[in-house]
């Protein structure tokens, strides 16, 4: 790598986040593996990946269905071998796998160009094939027709081929608990802490499960910010844990529409941002009742949708939502653009999902 400082150049070495494809296949109760889909992800946890990407997207209704989850090739000097299965003192699904784990750095046995001599590959794996997972069933499964994904403007698998069909998917988000204002204004911060490999790369999302008194429950990173949302709720779901109705997601960048869909499926009620949201994004939330917060940073933060569920609020916005002071806006805006620009919109302005009544 060339680093170029005050105009200066010098070859040094650097550490890059790993970058690979994991194809995930589904095999039913008697019947042979069907390849799903292929996603550009970040080696670690893949199991839990594979199963929460299945199940957010609606192609693995019943968690309990799950039988087994493994790599399609393992290789002896491997120790362990990796597969998930039922615990044999519990229902719940345990994992056996060093590679499933978190990730660490290693070597990388798979072939990569020139490009990378030199670069430490942090959350690579190592002694297993871990380009392929296997979901196995319990019972039959018909794989769903080809499906128009819409393009989205991020990482991973991302849409469906209506909003339509996704609305009537997705059933609105339970109540859930009442989070403290004070509670969620901390948890970008808790979340940091805890994005090593952030820290090494500078080159990862990362999605971050809380419990409403703020304890930290998991974390996943990931090159694909829905990859790592989805590591999160593949987790739960192989532990037995969903749903998620007492949890908190915390995301290290912008919302998306489908993260707010893939919450909705795991039933977390509330999503803190410490940036953005996007318009479809907040009518989702509204229509799924679920609450969304976005800018969350120190002790400012925008709530777009049902502020019911966060505790502490003062002020007459919106039902008690907090209106800081215009020097305190934690996301300064230049003036408007102008209303012909269809890039962007006001979260008042009609959108293909219908609105909810309001909290």
């Amino acid at each position: 790598m060339l680093a170029v400082r005050g105009g200066g150049a010098h070859r040094r070495g650097d550490v890059v986040v790993t970058e690979e494809p994991l194809e995930i296949r589904v095999r039913g109760l008697h019947q042979q593996p069907v390849p799903i889909a292929v996603t550009m992800r970040t080696p670690g946890a893949d199991f839990a990946l594979a199963v929460g990407l299945l199940y957010t997207e609606g192609l693995l209704p019943d968690v309990s269905a799950v039988a087994a989850v493994s790599y399609c090739d393992t290789i002896p000097s491997a120790g362990a071998g990796v597969e998930w299965g039922p615990s044999p003192d519990s229902d719940a699904v345990t994992g056996r796998a060093q590679g499933n784990g978190s990730s660490g750095r290693s070597a990388l046995d798979s072939p990569l160009d020139e490009a990378t001599d030199g670069l430490d590959l942090l959350g690579a794996s190592a002694g297993v094939a871990t380009n392929v997972v296997t979901v196995s069933l319990s019972v039959p499964f018909t794989p769903p027709a080809p499906r128009a994904f819409v393009t989205a403007a991020s990482c991973g698998i991302c849409g469906a081929a209506s909003l339509e069909a996704l609305e009537r998917r997705v059933a609105p988000v339970a109540a859930g608990e009442v989070v403290p204002l004070s509670v969620l204004e901390a948890l970008p911060e808790a979340l940091r802490a805890r994005q090593t490999l952030f820290a090494a790369t500078g080159g990862l999302h990362a999605a971050g499960l809380f419990a409403t008194s703020g304890e930290l429950v998991s974390v996943a990173e990931d090159v694909g910010r829905h990859n790592a949302l989805d590591k999160l709720v593949g987790e739960a779901a192989l532990a037995r844990r969903l749903p998620l109705s007492s949890s908190v997601l915390v995301v290290s960048g912008r919302v998306s529409f489908e993260i707010v869909q893939k919450a909705a499926v795991a039933g977390i009620p509330v999503i803190g941002a410490v940036s953005a949201p996007s318009s479809l994004a907040v009518a989702a939330a509204e229509a799924l009742q679920m609450t969304l917060v976005g800018f969350l940073r120190g002790s400012s933060c925008n709530v777009y949708t049902h502020p019911r569920r966060l505790g502490g609020l003062t002020g007459d916005g919106g039902g008690g939502v907090r209106e800081p002071a215009p020097s305190a806006d934690p996301a300064p805006r230049a003036d408007p653009a102008p209303r012909t620009n269809p890039a962007i919109r006001s979260n008042e302005e009609a959108s293909p999902w219908p609105r909810a009544t309001p909290a």
